[in-house]
């Protein structure tokens, strides 16, 4: 069997069986050491792409790839490794496309938007309470950061004005 052909089929295994993460590394290692890369590669394949910036996954895929087929193996398993997701995606935007429209999606929609809410509420409190050194001024950021959103302050700018404020007032 083609060597591309086996690449394209190992790593759209891979995506359809596992989410990304540790669970994927260890599916990819029992389907790719002895078939497209040695051991010591396949290590040091996942030490390179935990250091490089970018989706760790992807990275694993095209250095397999490469290792096994050269610049069209790489550019194989990468597309082998994007193509379940995204039609995955494609399918479920086509759905809900089509039923937006539909008034159980309409309350379905109303009915979450409080739930996640209240869920980054939460998650936030507790990022807070464990961070949290500053005291005062741990708070009067927050309460200035939410402030500034309030007013439409652009987010990006928010967060970024937050963290420096944070490095002077709240560093020991």
């Amino acid at each position: 069997m083609n060597i591309l052909f086996q690449l394209f089929w190992t790593f759209i295994k891979v995506n359809l069986l596992s989410t990304s993460g540790p669970a994927s590394v260890g599916l990819l290692y029992h389907e790719a050491v002895g078939r497209f890369v040695t051991e010591s590669e396949f290590v040091q394949a996942v030490g390179l792409s935990s250091v490089l910036p970018g989706s760790d996954a992807l990275q694993l895929a095209m250095y397999i790839g490469y290792a096994a087929g050269g610049i069209p193996g790489g550019l194989t398993a990468l597309l082998g490794s994007i193509l379940p997701p995204t039609l995955i995606i494609l399918g479920v935007t086509v759905i809900l496309h089509r039923l937006r429209r539909e008034a159980w999606v309409g309350s379905f929609v109303k009915g979450l938007t409080p739930a996640i809410s209240v869920l980054m509420v939460f998650t936030a409190w507790k990022i807070f309470e464990k961070g949290s050194g500053g005291g005062w001024a741990g708070w009067l950021i927050g309460i200035l950061s939410l402030a500034a959103m309030r007013l439409n302050a652009p987010e990006r700018l928010v967060v970024l004005a937050a963290g420096i404020v944070g490095i002077f007032f709240l560093s020991p």
